[in-house]
């Protein structure tokens, strides 16, 4: 934990800071934290800044808080995600936040399971949570919206060209020969597939939107690998 992120909730009347149970256990056991030390912190879709712990009681950790700094510039890649594997999402969601994507939608495609769809990764409360701990190691504030569609020609012929108009729009596609570029400093709609790819159809209708068809090479990866790759190959 390289932030101690806090909720507006969290704040006493006082204005000190209570800590959630769980970043107190770390505070203590991670940190080692003595009163009057300082740690980094920052409020939800807010500011950033250091927190110096002003009381050590059981099980309740107070902070009194300075706002130093704007959180980070976000990423400009906005990532079209078919629905992957509940227990891989958790750590997608964390990964996501961590690299600062700001928009992610996961969507409905042919080979995406039906019993995905009723998962409890997808609550709001469970996406929150990874959301809050991949923003807390990535040392950030501000939420990634994260919308999803369980349809997929809604979704490609209302939605994807409003959302995708002006940036370079690629797909993640292992048949093809064309490699990602790489660097890019423009906004980017970059659309990565279920493990097993996108069906044919599926390809036919990003393209028609002008989606460029791109690949990391002959090497088949988990969808989780190829996100925080490509991630790192565009920014």
């Amino acid at each position: 934990m390289n932030l101690i992120l806090l909720r507006e909730d969290d704040f006493l009347p006082s204005g000190l800071a209570k800590v959630s149970p769980r970043q107190e256990r770390h505070i203590r056991s991670v940190h080692q934290a003595v009163t009057g030390q300082t740690l980094r912190v920052g409020v939800e879709n807010g500011k950033m800044g250091v927190g110096t712990i002003i009381s050590m009681e059981e099980e309740a950790i107070l902070l009194e808080v300075e706002w130093t700094e704007e959180p980070p510039e976000p990423s400009s890649i906005r990532l079209i995600l078919a629905m992957p594997r509940p227990k891989a999402l958790n750590r997608i969601i964390q990964d996501i936040a961590t690299l600062g994507i700001k928009e992610l939608h996961i969507i409905k495609t042919w080979r995406v399971e039906k019993s995905y769809w009723s998962s409890p990764v997808l609550s709001p409360e469970s996406l929150n949570e990874q959301i809050r701990l991949g923003l807390e190691q990535g040392r950030d504030t501000v939420f990634p919206t994260i919308t999803v569609h369980p349809y997929f020609k809604p979704f490609v012929e209302d939605i994807l060209p409003v959302i995708s108009e002006g940036s370079l729009k690629l797909v993640a596609h292992p048949k093809t020969e064309t490699k990602a570029p790489r660097t890019i400093d423009q906004p980017v709609t970059l659309v990565i597939g279920p493990e097993g790819g996108f069906i044919d159809y599926e390809v036919e209708k990003f393209e028609e939107l002008g989606f460029q068809i791109v690949s990391l090479g002959a090497r088949i990866m988990r969808v989780e690998t190829a996100i925080t790759v490509l991630i790192g190959r565009l920014t």
